[in-house]
């Protein structure tokens, strides 16, 4: 879960997981939006290769690149479930303020 959270920390690593949604692309393409050189865009990609969210295959002289879904849905599993604990957090401390609250104009 750290890799991910660590690969998801870049914005470009973030633009390219945003365009592989829409479906597989070839490396040249991922990296045509980017204003850098290739060997450090590559580098992004392993960022993200390594951490499990991107898996690439080479035909001929194209690699191409698709999103993998299992690590981004970990990812968000445990966004929810942090979510969720805050909201009860919050819920609690909203209701504890309006006791305080209704006993200071009660008394």
């Amino acid at each position: 879960m750290n890799n991910v959270f660590s690969a998801l920390a870049d914005p470009t690593r973030r633009a390219v997981i945003e365009r592989l949604i829409t479906g597989p692309a070839p490396v040249s393409e991922l990296h045509a939006p980017h204003d850098m050189a290739m060997p450090s865009f590559l580098k992004h990609l392993g960022k993200l290769e390594s951490a499990g969210i991107i898996r690439s295959k080479k035909i001929g002289r194209v690699r191409t690149v698709h999103i993998e879904a299992a690590p981004i849905a970990a990812a968000e599993d445990w966004l929810n479930r942090q979510r969720n604990i805050w909201k009860g957090r919050l819920d609690r401390l909203s209701a504890l303020a309006e006791h305080l609250e209704k006993e200071s104009n009660d008394g």
